[in-house]
């Protein structure tokens, strides 16, 4: 059984019971706390190792909450809860470093099924073996989990690592965004698949100025293509 903490911020008392429940079943620990400045002193107290927020908090919003964690260079993993449509693509505008979100309502067996596959990600419990790729100047060490672009090292949250990796090993191949999911996240999304758009976008950004490309293949997916 596992004894991760989890920090899980809502103002929902009926959410909080209902996820904690879940969660607890599996082993988990939990902290709730119900807004948003809670949510970042006990981010640094706890020290918890995945974070379920929602968007809409009092005193501080689950938006800044995730964007001053990610600014004091905090890595925890994240799950945003969301409440709208309108939420969600706030979520794609905004470069926040989220691991994950769902929309309410949700399936609390949903939700400890990401919360499972995310952790399993942060502790590097992935297949490392094998010898570091080489396409055009980009290295990814699976073992070290490292990546080099050029003479430099690119700094990957866990899932732009494994979303890199697994574009990485079949350079050309055109991945749809579900086998991306099942690939690098571990599970499958039920349709929401934007998830994979918002870390393609941070990818493609810490890829500039490099030979390798993550192609759009419009009405399918992505592929990894070498310049030159």
């Amino acid at each position: 059984m596992s004894s991760e903490l989890i920090l899980l911020v809502d103002d929902e008392p009926s959410i909080v019971e209902l996820a904690s429940m879940y969660l607890e079943r599996d082993g988990y620990r939990i902290q709730s706390c119900a807004d948003g400045e809670s949510a970042l002193a006990e981010a640094v107290k706890q020290k918890p190792a995945l974070i379920v927020l929602d968007v809409m908090l009092p005193k501080v919003d689950g938006f800044d909450v995730c964007r001053r964690l990610r600014s004091a260079g905090n890595e925890v993993p994240i799950i945003m809860l969301t409440a709208r449509d309108e939420d969600i693509d706030k979520i794609l505008g905004l470069e926040l470093g989220a691991d994950d979100y769902l929309t309410k309502p949700f399936n609390p067996r949903e939700l400890t099924a990401r919360v499972k596959a995310i952790l399993r990600r942060s502790e590097g419990k992935k297949s490392a073996d094998g010898n570091p790729i080489h396409r055009g100047d980009l290295t990814i060490d699976p073992a070290a989990r490292e990546v080099r672009l050029a003479s430099q090292t690119l700094e990957l949250r866990t899932q732009e690592f494994d979303l890199l990796l697994t574009l990485a090993e079949a350079p050309g191949r055109v991945f749809s965004r579900e086998q991306l999911l099942q690939s690098a996240w571990g599970f499958d999304y039920y349709g929401q698949t934007r998830t994979v758009d918002v870390h393609v976008a941070h990818l493609r950004k810490k890829l500039e100025g490099g030979s390798v490309k993550i192609e759009t293949v419009t009405g399918v997916g992505y592929k990894l293509v070498i310049a030159g």
